[in-house]
């Protein structure tokens, strides 16, 4: 559920990666997610987008910062800093491409030599609507996420089936995992994140100073 407003204080901010091929639905997915929209005009990512949303979690109010990682190979040097500082990703296929599925073990390699140990994975079999046209099964998902130690859901972006489901078990997992570190760090050693919060063209953005080294490149796309 989306609570507040962008300006509110929050208690914790969370950053997230999808990541995966392209146009396996990755826009879509955060733009159904952030915004509840869909396009079905396939346009690449080029670089990386962001999108925010506030998240209420007992009496926490989580601003969740998911990241629009693009997939084509070209981009890959400006992406692969972008894992930095990453709490939570959503590894993407497209249940209609096996192409896709077995490009999952390069994604995951990637995620474990950038990404932090405790990164908290979803794999997301995007596009389950499209019945006829299925190249992985569901029984594939859960066989790849049983192996490898990952939660597995799969979502329709289009129709807008277990999206919402898929991000939020990832940041309650984010949420589980920092609360617990928290009460087990003593005060002296806690340390405050610095946060530069930006304006481009009326949208605010939010960039962990910090975390952050590469050019930051945006547009307005989706894939679906």
């Amino acid at each position: 559920m989306m609570e507040g407003s962008f300006d509110e204080e929050c208690d914790y901010l969370f950053k997230a990666v999808l990541i995966g091929d392209s146009a396996v639905g990755k826009s879509n997915l955060l733009s159904r997610f952030a915004r509840d929209e869909f396009c079905l005009e396939s346009k690449p990512t080029i670089g990386v987008e962001f999108a925010y949303r506030n998240i209420r979690i007992g009496d926490k109010l989580i601003k969740a910062q998911i990241w629009d990682t693009a997939g084509q190979e070209r981009f890959r040097a400006i992406t692969s800093s972008y894992y930095r500082g990453a709490m939570g990703a959503l590894l993407v296929y497209d249940t209609t491409r096996r192409s896709t599925f077995e490009s999952l073990r390069k994604w995951l390699r990637e995620l474990r030599e950038f990404g932090s140990r405790e990164m908290v994975v979803v794999l997301v079999g995007n596009k389950s609507d499209l019945t006829h046209s299925r190249e992985v099964s569901l029984e594939d998902g859960q066989s790849l996420a049983q192996l490898e130690d990952l939660s597995f859901m799969e979502t329709s972006a289009k129709e807008n089936v277990n999206v919402e489901d898929a991000f939020l078990q990832m940041i309650n997992k984010i949420y589980d995992l920092t609360s617990h570190k928290a009460l087990n760090t003593k005060p002296s050693d806690q340390k405050t994140d610095t946060i530069n919060v930006e304006t481009l063209s009326g949208n605010k953005e939010i960039i962990c100073i910090d975390e952050v080294s590469a050019t930051k490149q945006t547009s307005r796309c989706c894939a679906y």
